[in-house]
């Protein structure tokens, strides 16, 4: 547990500002949304970070940090912060190396009672179906144009190669695409360590779940209707992970460029992790471009690890994936930039919205929002850890107000891996959770280990800061019966 620094206010119950009096160089304040608990449990990087985020150049506002906080490269995790596109940056660490990583949640019309006898078959068969582990490849072997389509129009190419149906392309962020992908500004190393990966879930925190969603956990009605949600013990399945190796490697690329080049525009950043380019500078516009066909991948990537979910549960329960209603409920990034108009001293502004571990939020008749939702606001999918559940929210007009229409993206670590192995075996973590019922196959025990409930924030406070607060408002919590580790 960090010492808080003295110099922080209290705004509200949820809020906390480092103002920009607290460091030099600070353009804007810094504020964390967090009860009184969850902020003495952040751990110093946090506002060591967040207050290094608010003297970037072109910064707007203030600099966030959402409840789900921790340390991380540049940004902490559960970082959100908005450039002016004109006088503004554009920076790697506000991102994350796994460009892209984000969540997708999938219905289906299946109860407990079915899934039950054929839990240990259905996450055997993900097991083998979705890759998991370090350096795993997926089943498709695509050539170079295929994976240059890939990068430019993501879950389009998917669909229209036979790997979804339309409806999973409008319940994307984004439609499944950035528009701005030019595969000319994406190296040679970081194509050849993406060009096989898609369909993997790739290490780390990233999984596939089988959850449930029970009726004494809906929390409004009407909203989970909208989505697909009817509880009752109805399955569904969750999925985690991002861009793999080649986010990570257009990440490492583009991190070297700007770290020759901040002299060059005079720019000084507290920690070179920080590492940016002004965004409409030659070097800005071609990290945003590259960086585009890393999110545009990672779009594709979940949607063939959703085409092979629907492969598997039709292989184990003899039914089409349409008389299971398989459906899309949505599909967001948590790792990634976008160019938005935010409301900013009453004035409708283009910026660069960074959220590097945050979801957007954006509310009921948001033109960005596919039709089917646009009445009620976007779903923000969060995930726990694999012992704990998972939460469903929607977006909220006090998000697009208040956070750039930003959410938490999770429950955030309170451990680092190297403790949480240290504490934990995954052998006998697995045991564990066989005996509460929930099946994990994992490609190592380590990885497993690392993955522990106890390595966790709360889930469940998280999310009731958020829908306290104000920027997302819950709809179902999902109990998890099997999953599939990285």
């Amino acid at each position: 547990m960090s010492e808080v620094p003295k110099e922080i206010k209290k705004i509200s119950e949820f809020e906390w500002e480092l103002p920009a009096s607290y460091k030099k160089g600070m353009n804007v304040p810094a504020r964390i949304i967090a009860n009184e608990a969850l902020l003495k449990g952040m751990d110093k990087g946090v506002f060591d970070q967040v207050t290094n985020i608010a003297c970037l150049p072109g910064i707007q506002k203030k600099a966030l940090c959402m409840p789900d906080g921790h340390w991380g490269y540049g940004f902490p995790i559960g970082g959100v912060a908005a450039f002016d596109v004109n006088e503004g940056i554009i920076s790697p660490g506000g991102i994350g190396f796994d460009i892209n990583c984000g969540m997708r949640l999938i219905t289906t019309n299946l109860s407990y009672k079915e899934v039950k006898p054929q839990l240990k078959n259905l996450v055997d068969n993900l097991f083998t179906t979705v890759p998991s582990g370090v350096g795993c490849k997926g089943f498709l072997k695509l050539n170079n144009q295929q994976f240059d389509d890939i990068m430019v129009d993501g879950v389009k190419w998917c669909v229209e190669n036979g790997y979804g149906v339309e409806s999973d392309m409008w319940n994307t962020e984004g439609y499944g695409k950035i528009e701005q992908a030019d595969v000319e500004k994406v190296s040679e190393r970081a194509r050849k360590r993406g060009i096989n990966q898609l369909g993997t879930l790739g290490s780390g925190n990233h999984y596939l779940e089988i959850q449930l969603a029970k009726s004494m956990n809906v929390f409004d009605e009407d909203v989970a209707k909208k989505f697909g949600i009817i509880g009752d013990d109805q399955v569904v399945i969750m999925v985690h992970c991002g861009s793999r190796g080649f986010g990570h490697q257009v990440a490492t690329d583009y991190l070297k460029v700007f770290d020759k080049s901040m002299d060059k525009y005079g720019i000084k950043v507290n920690d070179r992790e920080l590492a940016c380019a002004p965004f409409n500078s030659d070097e800005g516009q071609d990290y945003y471009k590259a960086m585009a066909c890393a999110s545009n991948m990672a779009f594709a990537n979940r949607q063939v690890i959703t085409h092979r979910i629907r492969e598997a549960f039709s292989s184990i329960f003899k039914k089409t994936q349409e008389q299971m209603e398989m459906n899309l409920v949505y599909d967001v990034a948590h790792n990634i930039a976008k160019v938005e108009e935010h409301k900013i001293d009453n004035k409708i502004k283009k910026v660069v919205v960074h959220r590097k571990g945050a979801t957007r939020a954006f509310p009921p008749k948001h033109r960005e929002l596919c039709p089917k939702y646009r009445s009620v606001g976007q779903p923000v999918i969060l995930g726990g850890s694999m012992e704990t559940g998972s939460h469903l929210l929607v977006g909220t007009q006090k998000a697009m107000d208040e956070t750039f229409g930003s959410t938490a993206h999770g429950s955030g670590r309170t451990m680092s891996r190297t403790k949480a192995k240290q504490e934990f075996k995954g052998k006998e973590l697995q045991e564990q959770m066989m005996k509460k019922g929930i099946y994990v196959r994992s490609s190592s025990m380590n990885g497993l280990a690392e993955e522990a409930g106890k390595a966790y924030k709360d889930i469940n406070s998280v999310v009731d800061i958020l829908d306290a607060y104000g920027i997302a408002r819950k709809v179902v919590g999902f109990n998890p019966i099997g999953n599939v580790k990285g």
